[in-house]
């Protein structure tokens, strides 16, 4: 081979090298191959909000009694009992939720007794207002059946905001029976007078005391002292007395030594007794002779006992205003609840007047 082949042959070679490397730079880059995805890590799971757990469903209960049941859409219906000798047995006493006993003029007890849980056919004898009805009745914004009364006294009960049913005044329901004498024979039918309703005083009162949900979690029950008569003195000619019959669960009334009875039949009883002393004025009111109405001073407060179960407890007694409920607490404070049933109010003159336990 000659010497000018072999340049050639290396020229080629050399041309052949640089085409490859040509072709090799045009070629598609190698391709990075991606990482795999980091794993998912999942964290505790989270119950969905359920909101606040579930108020507990409290039984509906009668207002005045705290007897479990649904209340009926009417009012309460006050209706004055007279209470002296002539007038017993009364009618209609036994079926009350709440009876208060009060001292009127010439020391004579007379009931304001106040139905809303039961329908008594008839009540009597049936006589007049006093200063202190609207005391007590203000609150419950209710009816108010009566004979009739001063004008005064009219005046106040009808400024306290009770619906007034007057026989006096011409009011249906009320009559005289022929078997009792003139003023103690004026008697009534609850169902009529609630037919007089009007708009002002459609609904149901509230409650005015408290009650336990049973018995046996009344205040008395559960921190008070074994009693078995409750002696009441509220005036020189009204001394009645409640013996604890176990029998019955309840408080058995007597007018002195005498047992009290509706004309019924029935025993005159109360699942509670409540005291409450208080001031017992005289109004500048008078009754026959000049005899001097009293009332009694029931917005403050005062000393009490409430009577349940056979078993007592000293209580104090508060009332805010007129239009207040009255409560009763303990000495520490603490509400004293009462036994569902139906409850009499002792209205004790302070001074004069005593409660004694045995």
């Amino acid at each position: 081979m000659t010497t000018t082949t072999r340049r050639r042959t290396g020229g080629a070679a050399a041309l052949l090298a640089a085409l490859a490397l040509a072709v090799a730079g045009c070629s598609s880059p190698q391709e990075v191959p991606q990482e795999s995805p980091s794993p998912v890590v999942q964290g505790p799971t989270i119950a969905p909000d359920k909101g606040p757990a579930p108020v507990p469903v409290v039984p509906p209960t009668w207002p005045l009694t705290g007897v479990a049941g649904e209340p009926a859409a009417r009012p309460s219906l006050a209706v004055k009992i007279e209470n002296t000798a002539v007038a017993r047995p009364q009618t209609g006493l036994e079926q009350a939720d709440v009876v208060w006993e009060t001292i009127v003029e010439f020391d004579v007890s007379r009931f304001i007794a106040v139905y809303h849980s039961q329908v008594p056919a008839e009540v009597g004898p049936i006589r007049s207002v006093r200063p202190m009805d609207p005391l007590i009745l203000a609150p419950m914004h209710g009816l108010l059946a009566f004979s009739g009364g001063q004008p005064g006294i009219l005046d106040l009960v009808e400024a306290s905001g009770v619906q007034m049913i007057s026989q006096d005044a011409g009011a249906p329901g009320m009559y005289r029976v022929r078997d009792r004498a003139a003023p103690h024979n004026v008697y009534g039918t609850p169902q009529t007078f609630w037919d007089q309703a009007d708009a002002d005083h459609q609904a149901p009162p509230g409650e005015q005391f408290t009650f336990a949900r049973s018995a046996d979690r009344a205040t008395a029950v559960v921190a008070g002292a074994p009693a078995s008569t409750l002696a009441f003195r509220l005036s020189p000619a009204s001394s009645p007395s409640w013996t604890w019959d176990a029998g019955s669960g309840t408080w058995l009334r007597s007018e002195g030594s005498a047992p009290a009875t509706a004309r019924s039949g029935a025993r005159l009883s109360a699942v509670n007794v409540v005291s409450i002393t208080a001031a017992h004025p005289n109004t500048g009111f008078g009754a026959q002779g000049g005899a001097p109405v009293p009332t009694y001073e029931l917005i403050g407060s005062g000393e009490g006992v409430a009577a349940t179960g056979g078993r007592t407890i000293p209580v104090r007694w508060q009332k805010e205003s007129q239009d207040a409920p009255m409560r009763l607490f303990t000495m520490d404070g603490a509400p004293a609840d009462l036994a569902p049933g139906n409850t009499w109010v002792e209205l004790v003159p302070a001074g004069s007047g005593s409660l004694t336990i045995g």
